[in-house]
């Protein structure tokens, strides 16, 4: 299946292999899904046509908690660590359960060229302890295969990886840093022994750099383009 990946030449043998990668990982769903930074959202995968219109239809983008998640780590999760205790996020699992999605999931991001994001997830209908020995059993290879998946899809869509973001400074770098580390203002003017005003001054120049419409969207795209690791 990794040859017939490499050997690709057409966006719609992905979805074909995507199928194939479902019945060989032996889950109801595997998804390839691309997320840029400005929100634009593609993929290819196993989930029902009603579920994706749906998903982008209510722009669930925004609430969907393996993506903000996700957005976060660079490592595999499995969707049982994630934060499921707003009101939002219940109301969007409740619904995915009834598109067919699966009660367990595991999701590998990955981050491309130029800040490119992207997930490759499978999911499943199962109990706890199952799901469990399933992915310990297949980790290496969900890992390997997304990464291979990745790679194919941004040769076919070379236009929607985000620009490069312009370099923060070391300042805005520690600024950035304490912020998406949950301190307040005042607890990163005090940690960095600055005043509050310099410190804004640090987190307007990061913002226009990375071009964010607020702090929190500044804090979201320095990680997503690996200029900040908490």
């Amino acid at each position: 299946m990794l040859e017939a990946l490499e050997k690709a030449s057409e966006l719609c043998e992905l979805q074909a292999i995507s199928e194939r990668l479902r019945d060989y990982f032996q889950v109801d769903h595997l998804v390839y899904h691309w997320v840029s930074g400005a929100g634009t959202q593609y993929g290819c995968g196993t989930y029902r046509p009603e579920w994706v219109a749906r998903y982008i239809e209510r722009d669930y983008i925004r609430t969907d908690p393996v993506v903000l998640g996700c957005y976060q780590r660079f490592h595999p999760v499995d969707w049982k660590m994630l934060d499921w205790s707003s009101k939002a996020a219940q109301a969007f699992q409740a619904e995915a359960l009834a598109h067919g999605v699966g009660n367990q999931g595991f999701s590998v991001p990955i981050r491309g060229p130029s800040g490119q994001f992207a997930l490759f997830t499978v999911s499943h209908h199962c109990d706890d302890a199952t799901w469990e020995r399933r992915i310990e059993a297949a980790r290496r290879e969900l890992i390997l295969v997304g990464h291979y998946f990745n790679e194919k899809a941004l040769e076919f869509e070379p236009d929607r990886a985000p620009e490069a973001a312009r370099a923060l400074s070391p300042r805005e770098v520690d600024a950035m840093t304490f912020l998406a580390m949950g301190y307040s203002r005042a607890q990163v003017a005090n940690t960095l022994s600055i005043s509050e005003h310099t410190l804004r001054v640090y987190i307007e120049s990061a913002r226009f750099k990375l071009g964010a419409a607020n702090t929190t969207h500044a804090v979201a795209r320095a990680l997503q383009h690996g200029l900040i690791i908490v």
